[in-house]
């Protein structure tokens, strides 16, 4: 977490404060088990964990409330996690260390759920996951397909409406694919997330995601799905420029710019403010 600060303001000194407590709390969990790890991170945000079954895959999902207080589900998803270690050798668990996502939501006063991916957190010995699930076929049909099963059926059990996708990292490439297939649809929100899958793979020098759907390949979205592309200047493994040939595609995309942000500063302490500015412009 090197290099982030906490610039609210005085006025918001208490959020301040309880953003840094959360951070601390991340990086001691860090050193548990992916399972263990969640079930703390819930309990200390004072969330619920369930498992919902996709499509072929079963997904660990944490929330406050199991009820629609209001029409819409904001619904998180998270980076990619590990699905190698130094690169060359295929990581047996794929689990985000330091879900970063998950400290978005906690700060999100709206309905809202945390998606886990197929095989992670605890999942990986169920039927179904191979290596390529969190590699080369980490945005694949497969792993798309089943999340979208998982969010509909959530919807379905809870009576919410309509939803808002939201996704860090490779969370955001997934959030952009789901969207695209989930007509309760009503809004995007991405943060650093790699929009173009080949380029950022041909930047990095990585083998292509031959497994993968890319978002800067497909139709570009309904124009009543209100986006929210968030891109920090100094972002080193997603690039700003990489969204150019996504953006071209869209017909209602919004692309908002911090320049002093990276890949990991600052985007847990200025969500509170992220949120309000995609709420200003929602329906």
């Amino acid at each position: 977490m090197r290099g982030i600060g906490c610039f609210a303001g005085l006025g918001k000194l208490r959020v301040c404060r309880r953003v840094w407590a959360w951070l601390v709390w991340l990086l001691l969990a860090a050193c548990a088990t992916p399972g263990e790890r969640i079930a703390q991170l819930a309990g200390e945000a004072g969330l619920q964990q369930q498992i919902i079954e996709g499509e072929g895959f079963r997904h660990v999902v944490l929330f406050r409330r199991d009820e629609a207080s209001g029409r819409r589900l904001h619904v998180y998803l998270d980076h990619d996690g590990r699905p190698w270690i130094g690169g060359t050798r295929v990581a047996s668990d794929p689990s985000p260390r330091v879900p970063l996502a998950l400290a978005l939501m906690v700060q999100d006063p709206a309905d809202a759920i945390y998606l886990g991916r197929p095989c992670h957190f605890g999942a990986g010995g169920q039927a179904g996951c191979h290596p390529l699930v969190w590699t080369h076929a980490r945005y694949g049909e497969a792993v798309v397909a089943s999340m979208a099963a998982a969010i509909s059926r959530w919807m379905a059990r809870t009576g919410h409406a309509e939803l808002v996708l939201i996704g860090y990292s490779g969370g955001g490439t997934l959030a952009t694919l789901l969207a695209a297939r989930l007509p309760q649809t009503r809004g995007l929100i991405s943060v650093a997330a790699n929009l173009d899958v080949d380029a950022w793979a041909r930047l990095h020098r990585y083998s292509p995601l031959a497994g993968s759907l890319d978002p800067a390949a497909q139709d570009g979205l309904d124009s009543r799905v209100l986006q929210h592309h968030h891109v920090g200047g100094r972002d080193r493994n997603v690039p700003p420029e990489l969204l150019t040939r996504f953006v071209a595609r869209q017909a209602a995309a919004r692309v908002v710019a911090h320049p002093d942000f990276d890949h990991i500063c600052c985007w847990v302490e200025a969500w509170p403010g992220l949120l309000d500015l995609f709420n200003s412009f929602a329906p």
